[in-house]
């Protein structure tokens, strides 16, 4: 049986019908393109902020990159209000706050701030949250100095005018910082705490040695601290070190911050604390935030 479509009655019946079809088709081919259009400028325009974004925010330079993700965010703000007791809204504020800190301080520094971002982030935003008693700050095991500029900033917003002390062997060593080692040395640290913006950081007082050293300890023993940052050796032995000269120095209601705790890589850091909580301590262990342990003395 011949196709209907090759009968010419057929045909000059149905063009009316192939020319709608035709035109339609063509309106939804002209308006598809367009569409596909502004998709390829949009992806263009995304991938040259991307770009950008990614010169501020990648891996380079620092442990890993600034990108966190909302659910990242999240995970602190909960993390944060158990530690704190705070209302997720003002968690989520101050770990904002934090994180804008973070990436402008490491823009402008040398060197960079160990950690991840949840790790830096939930240090920075917890510490003025948890009210430390007074603006005596003592950081054991500084690296570059930029960790210490960023909280001088956090404590000020939360009203608290910081006093710092810092140890640290000072030694010159280089840190891997992603593009080139970094020199931890007393030049690099103090140009890092100008960065605070405030007379904390080019007043802050800078002891090289380690915390076991007699001199040391006897130069830091001259007054109680209201919030103290171990971030020093961390080996059992050094982290039970840096744990009795604490509970020395740490005035009521300190706010104490142990580095590296939840951090596999420094194992010494948990044994350390289960050890000295497990004997009796004037510590209490607040919580965890993004693996650090917070602890407050009574």
């Amino acid at each position: 049986m011949p196709s209907l479509l090759s009968n010419r009655l057929a045909k000059r019946m149905l063009r009316p019908a192939f020319s709608l079809v035709e035109q339609r088709l063509e309106r939804a081919t002209t308006a598809l393109q367009a569409d596909l259009d502004a998709l390829h400028h949009e992806v263009a325009d995304l991938r040259r902020q991307s770009y950008g974004l990614g010169l501020l925010l990648d891996h380079a330079g620092r442990d890993g990159h600034r990108m966190p993700t909302a659910t990242q965010l999240d995970t602190l703000v909960r993390e944060v209000t158990t530690v704190t007791g705070a209302s997720g809204e003002h968690a989520r504020r101050d770990l904002t706050v934090a994180y804008r800190t973070v990436v402008a301080l490491e823009a402008l520094g040398v060197g960079r701030l160990a950690g991840s971002t949840s790790d830096v982030c939930g240090k920075l935003a917890t510490v003025p949250l948890l009210a430390p008693p007074n603006e005596e700050v003592l950081e054991i095991g500084t690296q570059h100095g930029l960790f210490a500029a960023a909280l001088m900033r956090m404590l000020h917003r939360a009203g608290v005018e910081p006093r710092l002390t810092v140890v640290d062997p000072l030694a010159g060593a280089l840190v891997p910082t992603g593009t080139a080692p970094a020199p931890v040395r007393e030049d690099v640290v103090r140009a890092n705490l100008t960065l605070c913006g405030s007379r904390s950081g080019t007043e802050a007082r800078l002891l090289r040695g380690a915390s076991a050293d007699p001199g040391v300890r006897a130069e830091v023993s001259d007054r109680r601290y209201g919030v103290v940052v171990l971030a020093g050796d961390p080996s059992v032995e050094g982290v039970l070190a840096d744990l009795d000269l604490t509970e020395e120095l740490a005035a009521d209601g300190a706010v104490v911050v142990l580095d590296g705790h939840g951090d596999g890589t420094r194992p010494g850091v948990a044994e350390a604390l289960a050890k000295r909580l497990a004997d009796g301590s004037r510590l209490r262990l607040l919580g965890v935030v993004a693996g650090t342990a917070f602890l407050r003395s009574v």
